[in-house]
């Protein structure tokens, strides 16, 4: 949801570089350009200043003017003040042993509350501890239903009210109190209060999740909010906070399209932090928010801790050793490739996957709009209408005959296999490579792959001195200006 935030913001910095030190003049002229980046974002018109002003204030002074890099400088400054403006996050539900800790969680309708209750419930399983749902949405009629059906898939019981008598739907806060005593009979460690929601905040509203508050006595209120709701989302947990005292928001919907200025704005305007963020539909797609690599991920810096740790849950740690074992053989087949791809399809969407690798997140914008699914699903086509001796060495096995076959076995036409063959070739080299490379080689390696697929052939070309061919003068100018530029860029860091 930060591709377009974090181009602008890159823009705006970039347009610091060359420059000699960071005097007032260029630095007005920097921020100006964050000042639109945030505005554009619907980061809230107060947050905006007050966090321009501390940048400002920091940025100002004879530390920076020595400074020999400007646009680093300002990087680094705006990167700790974001870190400062959605954080600090205290990620612990201050679960205690032997005692049942009660959570509510309120919102409004359609920002993803029930679900949230059962990706809570999920996480909370997952450390070791016994949880249980109470259905108490009486307003909307398929709320009940819903929580049941998520109950069962995460296998966590959902306490539901008894059938209402003809007078009304019944009391939400006699369900939660029945709830939570059912819960202690049964040694169970957490409750989560599924409450109401309304399509805006209203009186009704606020006097029934008063009521459940005050005669319940939940350890932890939280708010879930809608990221794609821009500034409604700050206005809703203001609202919600000075009603209930809201100690976390939930924030779902973080992988839209949204522009991000609601993750920017809550902290700063309610004054309680983004706990978790909702990432996706799975069940299991909730994370802890985390401001520094939230923010490295809007100034582009990546977010590599992320990444491992979800590809350390989501990865078969046998396959991967497996494939590590063969790439320090020097084997890497197409079946390899294969098996790659979908282990990184598990981590969600390739465009979400790029913009956690350092200087990867530009491709993230060259990809916008592309189906990637279907053509990967194209992609695995031609892998399976190969023989295994053609996987193994497609290169050298695969003549005209055997692509056509190919292609017609995979519904594609012949050129797609040409295509995919030398992408492989130069993918081949690039990943037996990386064998036993540490993570921080590996990332550099990922950048150098960066820029075999911006090239302007948009594929992965099989290198030059493998082909046994001599370079023409303007080739060989070609490749010195490109080293040049390599080199250049190597001195002046991986930073800028």
């Amino acid at each position: 949801m930060f591709e377009s935030l974090s181009a602008s913001l890159s823009s705006a910095i970039n347009s610091l570089r060359g420059r000699g030190t960071l005097t007032d003049a260029n630095m007005r002229e920097g921020l100006e350009g964050v000042r639109t980046a945030l505005l554009e974002a619907d980061v809230a018109y107060d947050v905006v200043d007050s966090f321009l002003d501390r940048v400002a204030a920091d940025a100002v002074g004879a530390k920076v003017l020595e400074s020999l890099d400007p646009a680093q400088q300002l990087v680094g400054i705006v990167h700790r003040e974001l870190i400062d403006l959605m954080g600090p996050v205290d990620h612990s539900l201050h679960l205690e042993p032997g005692k049942t800790t009660i959570l509510m969680l309120c919102g409004l309708q359609g920002s993803g509350k029930t679900t949230s209750c059962a990706k809570l419930a999920k996480k909370i399983k997952e450390q070791g501890y016994s949880a249980m749902l109470v259905a108490a949405d009486l307003q909307r009629p398929a709320a009940i239903e819903q929580l049941v059906v998520l109950g069962s898939q995460i296998g966590v019981p959902v306490h539901v009210p008894e059938l209402a008598g003809a007078g009304g739907p019944g009391d939400p806060v006699a369900v939660c109190n029945a709830g939570v005593a059912r819960a202690k009979k049964e040694g169970i460690s957490v409750v989560i209060l599924d409450t109401a929601g309304r399509l805006s905040i209203d009186a009704a509203l606020m006097q029934e999740l008063s009521r459940i508050d005050r005669t319940v006595g939940p350890d932890q209120v939280y708010l879930v909010v809608d990221a794609m709701t821009g500034q409604d989302a700050v206005k809703s947990a203001k609202a919600f906070n000075e009603a209930l005292e809201i100690n976390g928001v939930i924030m779902t919907k973080l992988d839209g399209d949204a522009r991000g200025g609601a993750a920017l704005s809550v902290k700063s305007v309610t004054g309680v932090p983004i706990k978790f963020v909702g990432t996706g539909e799975q069940i299991e797609a909730l994370e802890d928010f985390h401001p520094e690599r939230m923010a490295g991920r809007i100034l582009g810096m990546g977010d590599v801790l992320t990444l491992v740790e979800e590809a350390q849950r989501k990865f078969d740690r046998d396959e991967m050793q497996e494939q590590e074992e063969r790439l320090r053989a020097g084997e890497f087949t197409l079946d390899d490739f294969k098996k790659m791809l979908l282990q990184t399809r598990r981590l969600g969407p390739l465009g979400k996957v790029l913009g956690m690798i350092p200087g990867m997140g530009g491709m993230q914008e060259m990809l916008a709009g592309a189906d990637l699914e279907k053509d990967m699903g194209r992609l695995f086509g031609v892998i399976d209408s190969m023989t295994p001796s053609e996987r193994r060495s497609p290169s050298r096995v695969i003549d005209q005959q055997r692509r056509r076959r190919i292609a017609a076995g995979a519904g594609v036409e012949p050129h797609e296999v040409s295509d995919l063959v030398k992408q492989f070739d130069g993918m081949a080299s690039m990943m037996k490579s990386m064998a036993g490379l540490g993570m921080r080689d590996r990332v550099k390696q990922m950048q150098q792959l960066q820029g075999a697929l911006t090239n302007p052939a948009g594929r992965l070309a099989r290198p030059k001195g493998d082909t046994g061919k001599r370079l023409t003068a303007d080739e060989r100018r070609k490749l010195k200006k490109q080293r040049d530029k390599e080199l250049r860029k190597r001195k002046r860091g991986p930073n800028e």
